[in-house]
């Protein structure tokens, strides 16, 4: 049986780009170019390395949350 969940148990709330990607459903070079453009959530550099926090995750994906396609 294979756990889904974005990280493995005990190793905390922060994400790797591809964990976070996975978390969203999105590809890693996306989260990539948000970054570089802007747009997308929050993250934290630790050292040299992107990490994403998954309460930073989830409320970035809530702040999309739309009714119908023509809401802004």
């Amino acid at each position: 049986m294979t756990d889904q969940s974005p990280m493995p148990a005990g190793d905390g709330p922060f994400l790797t780009t591809r964990e976070a990607a996975r978390f969203l459903k999105l590809q890693p070079n996306t989260l990539e170019k948000m970054r570089v453009y802007g747009g997308g959530p929050q993250y934290r550099k630790h050292g040299r390395h992107v990490r994403y926090h998954i309460d930073e995750l989830t409320a970035w994906s809530d702040r999309r949350r739309r009714d119908m396609t023509g809401d802004v």
